[in-house]
């Protein structure tokens, strides 16, 4: 990337690294966190938003793992964090393979540097709007192998993917390349008509210039022809927790953690 180009990339904010930053992530600049501010301090407890999404994907990972699928594609991965996809699905079956993929080349270079340990974790610079170029990349080509069980994360991705966009495409496209028994979780946005979901889904798109919140009945029907699991759609908070997490028992969602809803679907 040439020095106008990074410039300009730093002086946008990018949805992985305002993500990162919530988090408390400290790979990010100025711009970055002034959004990520803005969700800390002016929507105080919004940051539930990403804490719940992050917990519920690495729950979604040990699901796929525990179902026996050995190879995952991370669709807008994101920067590296504490804990991440190949070391949960790793702890199952040591020989796993995954391709993290980001649009950013930041998040990229970091992950490069970061999280590709071996031959078998590979780290992709590429638009999931553009999932041909994706699936035929020759590492891509090398890692995965799609006559075998795949599982696909959509963690929060597609809620930036416009309609006319056809996120639903995206997601048939490795659908149908997927075969029986593979496995695809999507986190997403949800509607709502509260403030804070408002307040939220404007301060989205003014940063980011894209973001859709979608209703269930949409958001369900990203999953297309796949079965969705039995448990459905719920919120990323609510969505198979974890024993020994110390609220998980606990019924109660914040008016932010409503705004994220999770489910799994698989390919029969």
């Amino acid at each position: 990337m040439n020095i106008n180009a990074m410039r300009a990339r730093q002086s946008r904010p990018s949805v992985a690294r305002v993500y990162s930053y919530v988090l408390g992530g400290r790979d990010n600049y100025g711009v970055d966190k002034d959004v990520g501010d803005y969700f800390i301090e002016d929507l105080p407890g919004s940051e539930r938003l990403a804490i719940t999404n992050r917990d519920a994907v690495l729950r979604a990972v040990k699901a796929m793992a525990a179902a026996g699928i050995r190879q995952i594609i991370d669709m807008g991965c994101g920067l590296p964090a504490s804990v991440n996809v190949h070391q949960v699905v790793r702890q199952v079956c040591p020989d796993a393979r995954v391709v993290y993929v980001d649009d950013d080349p930041f998040v990229a270079s970091h992950g490069r540097a970061l999280l590709a340990v071996d031959d078998g974790i590979v780290v992709l610079e590429a638009d999931i709007r553009d999932p041909d170029s994706i699936q035929k990349h020759a590492d891509v080509q090398r890692v995965i192998n799609f006559d075998e069980p795949v599982g696909i994360l959509f963690g929060i991705t597609l809620s930036f993917v416009n309609d006319e966009e056809d996120p639903a495409g995206v997601v048939r496209y490795w659908s149908d390349r997927f075969p029986s028994g593979s496995q695809v979780y999507i986190s997403h946005f949800r509607s709502g008509a509260t403030r804070e979901a408002v307040a939220t889904a404007n301060k989205i798109v003014e940063a980011f210039g894209r973001g859709r919140f979608r209703t269930e009945p949409e958001i369900e029907f990203l999953f297309g022809a796949l079965t969705l699991e039995e448990d459905g759609l719920r919120p990323c908070a609510q969505w198979r927790p974890d024993p020994s997490e110390s609220d998980a028992g606990n019924p109660e969602l914040t008016v932010w953690e409503q705004l994220v809803v999770g489910g799994m679907a698989r390919k029969l």
